[in-house]
């Protein structure tokens, strides 16, 4: 890692930072970087997706799960 450019990303205003870093998860995303699985993580999709194809009927729309987190953080 480059400390030097660490160091100038710390000085930032917090705005700035968390544009800088969309900025390079965005530049990254463009060139097809896809950070691999852990362990953790594989087992956890593994998991999922036995889930669902042992109760593939035991879903919840898009629309109805949006409304309810939505519902959740709306004053």
């Amino acid at each position: 890692m480059n400390i030097q450019l660490l160091q100038q990303a710390r000085v930032l205003g917090i705005d700035e930072q968390i544009d800088l870093v969309e900025a390079i998860w965005d530049g990254s995303g463009s060139r097809g970087a896809v950070p691999p699985l852990t362990e953790a993580q594989k087992t956890e999709l593994d998991r999922r997706l036995a889930d669902h194809l042992a109760n593939p009927h035991d879903v919840v729309p898009w629309s109805e799960l949006k409304a309810a987190a939505l519902a959740k953080i709306r004053p």
